[in-house]
C-alpha cells in the first residue's frame, strides 16, 4: 500500500512540475482570448495538484506512524 502511495505522490509531484511549466510558458508567450487565461486556467490546474500531493503526502506521514 505505502508502494502504491508513493508512486501516486511521485506522479502527483511530476504532474504539478509539468503544468507548472506549462502556465509559466505560456504566461511567456501572452497567448489567447484575453491575453493570460490560458496561464491562469493552467495555474489553477497547478494549486489543484499540489493540494492533491498535499494530500497524499499527508496520508503517507499518517499512515507511516502506525
Amino acid at each position: 500500500m505505502s508502494t502504491f502511495l508513493a508512486i501516486l505522490l511521485a506522479i502527483a509531484m511530476l504532474s504539478t512540475l509539468v503544468v507548472l511549466g506549462l502556465g509559466i510558458v505560456s504566461m511567456l508567450r501572452r497567448s489567447g482570448n484575453p491575453p493570460g487565461e490560458t496561464s491562469n486556467k493552467l495555474m489553477r490546474y497547478r494549486v489543484l495538484l499540489q493540494a492533491i500531493a498535499i494530500a497524499i503526502f499527508a496520508l503517507i506521514m499518517m499512515l507511516g506512524r502506525h
